[in-house]
């Protein structure tokens, strides 16, 4: 029932959508994004409180990312711009002004008081007329009586009282203040009666005026200066903003709202939504573009991208579960481990970085951590490059932990030497190496299983010689089995001297003719008698049977569930060539009319990577020799050159990326392996038994 309903599904649009590789990509970025955006914001985004203004905090409330406290700012530049004294300019051409009044004043008075034509009265008459200083007639009389030389000497005291007061600066809230203190000062002067004593007032007070005024635009300038040398005042992350008892003000309120930690307001800090959102970016967009760059064939395999992606998203949220006991044990270290045994050690060393960063990120920037981790999670990449058991990991975990005991004493004793906090902290650093090495024990059967991947690991597995197919090929198919080691003999040591994966090379030759158990006395390495099956039927149907052990073989690796690498073995090794004897001999059979070749070829595909093709070499090459009767050096070299010559020139190398040179190293290898298996040996001669022992029984009479 289940299958026909997923058959139905990928018969709809939506299923025949969801097949085509952009849509699964597409998804599989989209998925990775909201995730990483999610635990991001799960995490940064703060906690709400419930207060008001005036209330009583019940709690300490602590800010959960920097911000400017703005009325705290404000407040103190202010008080910075008030602090400010006023300035203000002396207008010097008002003193000149007032000097040039009286000077006139006194003129008048003097040409009034010499005018010989005019009478004691008249000349009263003619001053009380133009009195512009409101002087009294007492006043005029006395200034009248007085000599020139005696008036000379009183301007000159009155010059100097107005330039002492003016040259200064007069401002208009200090004029009264001035005026009366010149009545005072002029009073006490004993050297003039008191009518000319009223008459230097009068003419002083009267004349002098305000030239100190404020210079606004210069004040304002000074005041702009002391508000701008007034720095922002920040609350940084983790500082207490309120403490517990403490009254909520109008400023701290208003404070809370912009930190957006406030029930009652819905605002939504768009900013921090944003900034999660682009950190999220950047982090998919750096990893799509080293796979681009970098291992661009990942890019085509949606389920590898997937897993990286479940990988990178289990660490985060296993990061943040741990980082409540400690960020010290947070194992970023087993990501890098895991997808370096998965995929390549490169992407793991970059998927440890970001790693790195995002939680970081999450846990306060902490520099040990940061510096722990990258330094950690390398040494973790390093040390499972080779990795060919399972139990080596567990090594890997402890030298992860020793090198994080060595980066946290080293910084922390760099920074500090508190000795009793650092030793709790290097527990907790090899613990995260232990645990690094637990996690990618523990999971990578699932994800080599649960997502189809040939690690080093699971291919020793499938080499183990109690697998349940090739314990199957040795009973079964003894001849077979043995031709089967030595083309995995063969294989691995040319992919080695190609620069390929010679496990895998060496794997996928034993199992790449475990289709032979289905019918094994039909192939002749199996054939213990001299009659052959073959001999019964005719020569389509022995063709038919022997490029059947192909399809054979495919179902039994799918019935055991052999990685989709084994398969490609088993599916390539013969490519589309000939199954030349069984084609001449339908050629060579007058009750045949008409043979078509295309029915004695198998029916590929053709070897697609360098290992595939490397074992259909060998696989013929193998065959070749051992069917030589007295094989010889020269006939075994020239035997190998001629079969490779042939699968070059039929076209089946067509597809993998083998070179000429390679070619002629995998000659080379098979050539000298060849010559150490077929090895001429000394004939020995043939012994009589009964001589033999007749001779030791006489040896030991005598």
């Amino acid at each position: 029932m289940a299958n026909k309903i997923m058959d139905k599904l990928n018969n709809t649009f939506i299923g025949r959508l969801f097949k085509r590789r952009q849509i699964q990509q597409f998804f599989v970025a989209l998925i990775f994004l909201i995730s990483i955006t999610a635990i991001l914001a799960n995490h940064l985004i703060p906690e709400k409180f419930d207060l008001n203004l005036g209330e009583t905090a019940t709690i300490n409330i602590y800010s959960p990312k920097d911000i400017e406290n703005k009325w705290e700012t404000e407040r103190l530049r202010s008080e910075a711009a008030e602090s400010v004294d006023l300035i203000y300019k002396v207008d010097l051409g008002v003193h000149l002004e007032v000097k040039r009044e009286i000077e006139s004043y006194l003129s008048y008075i003097y040409s009034v008081k010499d005018n010989s034509e005019l009478e004691n009265d008249e000349k009263i008459n003619a001053l009380i007329n133009n009195n512009t200083y409101d002087l009294t007639e007492e006043t005029f009389q006395a200034i009248l009586n007085t000599s020139n030389e005696k008036l000379k000497y009183l301007e000159t005291y009155i010059y100097e009282i107005v330039a002492q007061n003016m040259n200064t600066g007069l401002k208009v809230e200090d004029l009264q203040r001035q005026k009366n203190d010149i009545r005072e000062f002029v009073l006490n002067i004993s050297d003039f009666s008191v009518p000319k004593r009223e008459f230097a007032i009068s003419l002083i007070n009267t004349a002098i005026r305000p030239n100190q005024f404020l210079d606004l635009e210069l004040t304002q300038q000074k005041k702009q200066e002391a508000m701008e040398s007034i720095p922002k005042v920040m609350v940084k992350k983790g500082d207490l903003i309120i403490e517990q008892g403490e009254v909520i003000t109008l400023d701290k309120y208003k404070l809370l709202g912009e930190l957006s930690i406030l029930e009652e307001e819905n605002k939504i800090d768009f900013m921090l939504y944003l900034g999660i959102l682009l950190i999220g970016i950047a982090f998919e967009l750096l990893i799509i573009a080293y796979i681009y760059v970098f291992n661009k064939d990942l890019l085509l395999k949606t389920d590898k991208l997937l897993m990286i992606s479940i990988i990178f998203i289990t660490t985060l949220i296993i990061s943040e579960a741990i980082a409540n006991i400690s960020i010290y044990l947070i194992p970023v270290g087993a990501s890098a481990m895991l997808l370096s045994i998965l995929i390549e050690p490169r992407l793991g060393l970059l998927i440890n970085i970001c790693l790195t960063i995002l939680i970081s990120i999450l846990t306060g920037n902490d520099i040990i951590f940061i510096v722990m981790a990258i330094v950690g999670g390398t040494v973790g990449v390093f040390s499972v490059l080779h990795t060919h058991q399972r139990s080596s990991l567990l090594l890997s975990g402890l030298v992860v932990g020793i090198v994080n005991v060595a980066i946290i004493i080293g910084i922390w004793f760099i920074y500090s030497n508190e000795f009793a906090k650092v030793i709790s902290l290097t527990i907790y650093g090899f613990i995260n190496g232990v645990l690094c090495a637990i996690l990618t024990i523990g999971t990578l059967p699932l994800w080599e299983n649960l997502f189809g991947i040939v690690t080093p690991l699971k291919l020793l597995e499938l080499a183990n010689p109690n697998h349940p197919l090739l314990k199957k090929l040795l009973l079964e198919t003894p001849g077979t089995y043995h031709h089967s080691i030595i083309v995995g003999n063969l294989s691995e040591s040319a992919t080695d001297a190609v620069g390929g994966n010679p496990l895998l090379a060496r794997v996928g030759a034993f199992y790449h003719d475990i289709g032979k158990t289905k019918r094994p006395y039909f192939f002749k390495e199996n054939q213990l008698t001299s009659e052959n099956p073959h001999d019964k039927i005719n020569p389509s149907l022995s063709s038919l049977i022997i490029t059947g052990h192909i399809r054979d073989g495919v179902e039994l690796a799918k019935k055991h569930k052999l990685p989709v690498e084994i398969i490609d073995f088993i599916e390539q090794h013969h490519g589309n060539t000939l199954v030349a004897y069984f084609y001449h001999k339908a050629k060579n059979d007058d009750s045949i009319d008409c043979v078509d070749e295309h029915t004695f070829r198998y029916h590929g595909p053709k070897p697609r990577t360098k290992e595939t093709a490397i074992v259909m070499l060998a696989d013929s090459a193998e065959a070749a020799v051992r069917s030589i009767s007295s094989p010889t050096k020269e006939k075994i070299e020239k035997l190998v050159s001629k079969i490779i010559q042939e699968k070059l020139e039929d076209g089946q190398l067509d597809e993998c990326d083998l070179t000429l040179k390679e070619l002629e190293l995998i000659k080379q290898t098979f050539i000298k392996i060849i010559l150490g298996i077929f090895h001429e040996r000394i004939e020995y001669p043939d012994l009589d038994v009964k001589d033999l022992k007749g001779r030791k029984a006489s040896e030991t009479s005598n």
